[in-house]
């Protein structure tokens, strides 16, 4: 079985698609400090079933576009929102928060 990544989605926008970002620690070989490398992949997500934070699996498959060639295997576990998607709740509901944090 082909290498699997695991990974948080940083984006879910277009459909069938998301983007995963995976990050490495990595020492520097000369000067032995640790730094931390960050790679995107665009992953097919058949179902859109993967949402923004959520931390999922994705396998390599053959090219389906340009830059996509790999899969969602499966969602390990869901995120627990975010200051986003409470403001995008809110712009659902017509609720406007104030400077305070108070609810209009």
């Amino acid at each position: 079985m082909a290498k699997t990544l695991i990974g948080i989605v940083s984006s879910d926008k277009r459909d069938k698609s998301i983007t995963v970002s995976i990050e490495n620690r990595e020492t520097h070989p000369l000067y032995r400090k640790q730094y931390t490398k960050t790679r995107k992949y665009t992953a097919h997500d058949e179902k859109n079933e993967a949402k923004l934070g959520d931390k999922v699996e994705i396998a390599p498959c053959r090219p389906l576009s340009k830059t996509k060639s790999f899969k969602l295997v499966k969602v390990l576990e869901r995120s627990h929102g975010s200051v986003e998607l409470k403001e995008e709740v809110n712009d659902v509901l017509g609720e406007k928060e104030t400077e305070e944090g108070e609810k209009e």
